[in-house]
């Protein structure tokens, strides 16, 4: 999920955009791998039937190299992914577990899914060897092989509460309360500098950004994304911060990272976006925690709610003193 809940792009949709600097001089089809989270021989085959074009004109090579200020347009079929290897060493912090789904505190630097930087050592490849019923889902058809019971996501940074389904019921049921966002997701993080009001919301679109393809933006055709934040306290040493409480109305791609780097208050440590490096922290942690999650049982009407306290790498950054 990142903080998002679902598949924001590059799902059997079209991309198309004119090519940054950062893209210059690189090959097509690496370049589209990259973008799309797909394999070299997935978009070289879309090359191959004619799907890829760069200024209109339909492209035959996946050598081709990238001209900053191309425009390239392409086609791509659905991720095919490949089924995952259980891994019983994956380190995974059950916090319930139901018949028809579990819910996990997440570690901070845990990649929830193979994608084109990790394919190994995953989440869903330690879930697969604790409940391997979940590789069902996958199989029949109702999850994409890589991502079984997945709902929504977390950043690799990110730690914190993430529900996974378990059954078709639970799949289905979790899907459709994330995608009518009745399920409720809330946040603490450390971002930089005092925000002066004390609680707000930005309601803000977002898309790809246009001079960085891999990371998001906030864009006047993106997609609706809003988020509402509490300041639970400002802090003024080792430098001006602010703790927030966040609450999530919709779940794209680094949502908070990138609403809260629009308003000059990026998350602490996300160098990504904006702020620089925090030497208390890893280089690839976030403050930045799920630490509340809600939403209805598959099979009543009985609400489920839980909590996850900051983790001892997050809390040693703020006062002791502060109450959360």
């Amino acid at each position: 999920m990142t903080e998002d809940a679902g598949r924001d792009l590059f799902d059997g949709e079209l991309l198309e955009l004119a090519v940054p600097a950062s893209l210059a001089g690189m090959r097509l089809d690496r370049a589209l791998a990259m973008l799309t989270d797909r394999s070299r021989a997935e978009t070289a085959l879309a090359i191959v039937e004619g799907r890829v074009q760069i200024n209109a004109a339909v492209i035959a090579k996946g050598s081709r190299m990238l001209v900053e200020g191309d425009v390239l347009r392409a086609q791509l079929r659905p991720p095919a992914g490949e089924f995952v290897e259980p891994d019983a060493q994956v380190i995974i912090e059950v916090v319930l577990d139901d018949e028809d789904f579990v819910v996990v505190n997440k570690l901070p630097r845990q990649v929830v899914h193979p994608g084109a930087g990790q394919r190994t050592g995953t989440l869903v490849a330690g879930l697969l060897a604790r409940y391997p019923e979940i590789a069902l889902l996958a199989r029949e058809g109702r999850s994409e092989p890589a991502r079984p019971g997945i709902v929504h996501r977390l950043d690799k940074g990110t730690s914190g509460l993430l529900v996974v389904a378990k059954t078709p019921l639970g799949l289905s049921a979790l899907s459709a309360q994330m995608g009518a966002r009745t399920a409720g997701r809330t946040y603490l993080s450390l971002v930089k500098g005092h925000v002066v009001e004390d609680r707000g919301i930005v309601d803000a679109p977002i898309g790809r950004s246009p001079r960085a393809p891999t990371l998001m933006a906030v864009r006047a055709d993106g997609r609706e994304a809003r988020t509402h934040y509490d300041v639970r306290a400002r802090l003024d040493e080792p430098y001006e911060s602010s703790v927030l409480e966040l609450r999530l109305d919709t779940g794209r791609t680094h949502q908070i990272r990138v609403h809260m780097a629009s308003i000059s208050h990026a998350v602490v440590n996300d160098l990504r976006y904006g702020h620089q490096r925090d030497l208390r922290l890893d280089e690839d942690r976030l403050f930045l925690h799920a630490s509340r999650l809600t939403f209805q049982h598959p099979r009543s009407d009985a609400t489920v709610s839980l909590e996850a306290p900051l983790p001892p790498d997050l809390r040693a950054l703020l006062p002791a003193d502060l109450d959360l």
